[in-house]
């Protein structure tokens, strides 16, 4: 599901909130999100998951098309663990 299927369906669903209000809400969660990650906190949201970031310490590795050695720094990735919930249900509806 991409950022605008989101803001239609929320739209769609709420009859009383403008695309436009949707579509702000959905912006500041996010902003708020990332902006909590940048920072260094957890997220966590009952029921669906949580994200936090994980670090990734300096390495060598390889450039693929000239086979040469390349210093790749530390860096902080974000990392999503989904919840017991939301694993429980894609599971129902998995193979």
């Amino acid at each position: 599901m991409t950022r605008s299927e989101l803001v239609a369906r929320l739209a769609a669903r709420f009859p009383q909130l403008v695309a436009k209000d949707a579509e702000y809400a959905v912006r500041m969660i996010l902003d708020a999100m990332t902006a909590a990650l940048a920072r260094g906190h957890r997220i966590e949201i009952r029921g669906f998951g949580s994200f936090a970031l994980n670090y990734r310490p300096p390495r060598v590795s390889r450039n693929p098309k000239s086979g040469d050695k390349v210093l790749v720094p530390e860096k902080y990735v974000p990392h999503f663990k989904a919840g017991k919930e939301l694993r429980e249900r894609v599971d129902v509806g998995g193979a």
